[in-house]
C-alpha cells in the first residue's frame, strides 16, 4: 500500500495539471494571445454567403444552456448515482471493510463514495477542459470561415477587383463588417458545440452502462446512453441548420469529443474498479 506522503503528492501534481489545463482553456476562450490565422476566400463563393440569423445568444441552442448542460448534468447524474450505489452496497454489506476509508495523505480520510465521485468528476471536468483546448487549437491554426462568412464580412467587391468570380482574395482588410463578428465567423473547424456535447454524451453514457448494474435496468441503460448520444447529435444538425457551422466542422467536432472520451474511459473495467 502506498504511503501519505506519496499519495499527497500524487494528488498535488494531478491538481497542478488540472489547473494548467484550466489556464489554457481560460486563454484560448477569453484571451487574444494565440492568433487566428487569416484564411483568404474566392469572390461571391457560395459556401460562405448563407444568412446570419443572429449572435450565438438567439440560437435555438444558445452556448449558456449548452455550457450549463455539459457541466451540470453530468455532476448531478455522477454524484446521485455514486451516492444511491454506495447506501445500497452499504446497507447489503458488500462493501469490503477495507475499502470503506482510504488514506489519502497525513491530514484525511476519504471514503469510497467521495472517492470515486471526485473521481469520475476529475476525469470528465479535465476530459472537458481538454476538448475545448483541442477545439480552440484548432479553430486558431485553420481559420475556417464560417457558413455567413461573407454576409458579415460585406466585401467591396468593386475595389477588390472581383470582376471574376474566380478571383482569390487573402488579405484581412478585405473585409468592412464588424471586426469582432469577422474573427467569430473565421473560428468555424471544428465545431466546439459538436465537440463538447458529443464528449458529454459518450462519457455519460459508458458511466451509465459501466456502472450501474442493478436489475431490470437492461433496458434503461441502452435507451439512456442513446437519448444522451441523439441530443448531442442533434446539437451538431442544429448547428448546421442555422448556418453557423459547415458539416465537416460538425464531424470533427464529433470525432474530437469521441476520441477524447474513448481514450479517458478506455475501458467499462476503469469505472467498476
Amino acid at each position: 500500500m502506498l504511503s501519505g506522503q506519496p499519495l499527497t503528492t500524487m494528488l498535488y501534481f494531478q491538481l497542478v495539471i488540472m489547473a494548467g489545463t484550466v489556464m489554457l482553456a481560460y486563454y484560448f476562450e477569453y484571451t487574444d494571445t494565440f492568433n487566428v490565422h487569416v484564411q483568404g476566400f474566392f469572390c461571391y463563393d457560395n459556401a460562405y454567403t448563407k444568412p446570419y440569423l443572429g449572435p450565438e445568444e438567439v440560437s435555438a441552442i444558445p452556448p449558456a444552456l449548452l455550457y450549463a448542460v455539459v457541466s451540470g448534468v453530468p455532476t448531478l447524474v455522477i454524484t446521485v448515482t455514486e451516492a444511491v450505489l454506495f447506501l445500497m452496497q452499504y446497507t447489503s454489506k458488500d462493501l469490503d471493510s477495507r475499502k470503506k476509508t482510504i488514506a489519502t495523505g497525513d491530514c484525511c480520510y476519504l471514503n469510497p463514495l467521495v472517492r470515486r465521485t471526485c473521481r469520475f468528476l476529475g476525469v470528465y471536468m479535465f476530459g472537458l477542459f481538454t476538448t475545448d483546448i483541442f477545439v480552440n487549437a484548432g479553430q486558431v491554426v485553420t481559420g475556417n470561415l464560417a457558413p455567413h462568412f461573407l454576409t458579415l464580412c460585406k466585401p467591396n467587391y468593386t475595389a477588390l477587383g472581383c470582376q471574376q468570380a474566380l478571383r482569390y482574395i487573402s488579405h484581412q482588410e478585405a473585409c468592412t463588417g464588424n471586426v469582432e463578428d469577422i474573427l467569430r465567423a473565421r473560428k468555424t473547424f471544428p465545431s466546439k458545440e459538436a465537440a463538447l456535447s458529443v464528449y458529454a454524451a459518450l462519457y455519460l453514457a459508458i458511466y451509465i452502462t459501466c456502472s450501474v448494474k442493478a436489475k431490470g435496468t437492461r433496458l434503461a441503460k441502452p435507451v439512456m446512453s442513446l437519448g444522451l448520444m441523439c441530443l448531442a447529435f442533434l446539437t451538431g444538425i442544429n448547428r448546421v441548420a442555422e448556418y453557423r457551422n459547415h458539416w465537416s466542422d460538425v464531424i470533427a467536432g464529433f470525432i474530437i469529443g469521441v476520441a477524447i472520451a474513448t481514450f479517458l474511459v478506455r475501458s467499462c473495467a476503469s469505472f467498476v474498479s
